[in-house]
């Protein structure tokens, strides 16, 4: 079965987006994204929220000349990858992007029951917070910054249920970021 997976960049103090709505903290160096252009390899569809979704459009409208070879590789691998979008106030997509206004384990169903052997991206607070509410996120992976922006979404749901996970494997790159890779436990 495929599994459903939950990356994002987040502070040491547990947030993606500080309380001013920005991520500007997280801009990665070129080792960290090395590691998110290797992830995104991995994944046959990603699931993202309006908001992410609206935010990585900027791969699909930036002018290549503009980018360096790594963003063009992330570009080349980011750009084809099927997108399932959940949300309430958009009308329309562009591209191959498919949208849905509900039903999120429902479709995670449909998809695991798909063939294919890519891992099932998740993406967006929002999103992330009610797959991990329903039990449906088999890892999480957090790049953890060296930095405290004191507020905003958190990475984690606040839903006061308790999850075991087992460690799965840790980094530490040479900015100070820290992967910590954890499966849900079983």
């Amino acid at each position: 079965m495929r599994s459903v997976t939950y990356s994002m960049n987040v502070s040491l103090d547990g947030y993606i987006v500080g309380p001013d709505g920005g991520f500007d903290w997280s801009e990665p160096d070129e080792n960290v994204f090395r590691f998110w252009i290797d992830q995104i390899r991995q994944v046959d569809v990603h699931l993202l929220g309006r908001r992410l979704w609206e935010t990585m459009l900027y791969w699909e409208t930036v002018d290549r000349d503009a980018l360096d070879d790594a963003q063009r590789e992330w570009a080349d691998l980011w750009n084809p990858l099927p997108k399932v979008v959940f949300s309430r106030t958009l009308t329309s997509l562009r591209g191959q992007d498919r949208l849905v206004s509900g039903g999120l384990a429902e479709e995670i169903e449909r998809l695991r029951a798909e063939p294919g052997e890519g891992e099932i991206a998740l993406g967006g607070a929002n999103l992330a917070a009610e797959a991990a509410a329903s039990g449906l996120i088999d890892e999480y992976r957090a790049l953890v910054y060296p930095v405290l922006v004191g507020g905003g979404i958190p990475f984690f749901p606040r839903d006061e249920r308790r999850v075991g996970l087992e460690l799965v494997e840790t980094h530490t790159f040479g900015s100070g970021v820290v992967l910590l890779r954890h499966r849900v436990a079983r």
